[in-house]
């Protein structure tokens, strides 16, 4: 997949950094040293230094620009190149902390599921994490049913529904002797502002794989299926997602995860 953009992941910061903050919250151990998986452009670290000022800090993320970003933002913290799969495997520049942490990644990677146990040991006191659980939801049911049309699926292939667990999965998943385990799920009720507010969105997360696919077939074959994607998509968003006289009402379902070492 092509790489990512910060900018357009920032747009909505706030929106974005609240399941974060809440992640924080349920996080009781002292940590000395923290690793953030998919730590993107870095604009969740102050959360984690406010919250644990004393403590080593390392953010690891698969994407260059994103860490790109984050040490143009944080010159004096440490952003890595790295991906969560040798991350588990216990390669890479961080191989464990105290704190193991991590927001809105793992569903991007593939089978994160059977990783888990694998990270949780790379963490000697707290793994936590929280992942989207709205692929159901109207907004991405339109993304796979106009990505499924012509001529769009012929660039596009099958849209994947990526398979994130509810919170009872993932309590089977990391629940044993040794751990205690914490999982539970919040829908945020997010007002957003502006034209296709609902497109913006999940064009800067949920839809990129399609977007990237689109962009790769119009530099190929000189076409412009983006830019007919974008308007059949945000017709169908604007009809799932009524604008209302103070914004753009978006419901998010996020699952959450808490597992702290007991010995």
């Amino acid at each position: 997949m092509a790489d990512w953009s910060p900018t357009a992941y920032l747009r909505y910061t706030d929106e974005r950094s609240r399941p974060f903050g809440d992640l924080v919250a349920r996080v009781l151990t002292d940590p000395a040293s923290i690793v953030d998986l998919g730590c993107g452009p870095g604009h969740l670290t102050p959360l984690l230094r406010e919250r644990w000022p004393h403590a080593s800090f390392v953010g690891l993320d698969a994407s260059p620009a994103m860490i790109e970003r984050a040490r143009a933002a944080d010159p004096d913290g440490r952003y890595e190149l790295a991906d969560v799969r040798d991350h588990a495997a216990g390669r890479g520049p961080a191989p464990e902390a105290d704190l193991v942490i991590s927001n809105a990644t793992l569903q991007w990677v593939p089978g994160h599921r059977d990783l888990l146990p694998a990270l949780a040991a790379t963490a000697r006191q707290t793994f936590a994490f929280s992942v989207p659980g709205n692929h159901d939801a109207p907004s991405h049911r339109a993304l796979r049913e106009v990505a499924g049309r012509e001529p769009y699926a012929a660039a596009v292939g099958p849209v994947e529904r990526r398979a994130v667990g509810d919170p009872a999965d993932y309590l089977e998943l990391l629940a044993g002797p040794g751990w205690e385990v914490d999982t539970w799920e919040t829908t945020y009720s997010h007002v957003l502002g502006g034209e296709d507010p609902v497109l913006r969105w999940i064009s800067a997360t949920g839809a990129q794989p399609v977007l990237h696919a689109l962009d790769a077939y119009d530099a190929a074959q000189g076409t412009g299926l983006r830019a007919s994607f974008d308007a059949d998509l945000g017709a169908a968003l604007r009809e799932a997602y009524p604008r209302r006289p103070w914004g753009t009402p978006l419901a998010f379902r996020r699952v959450f995860v808490v597992a702290t070492r007991t010995a």
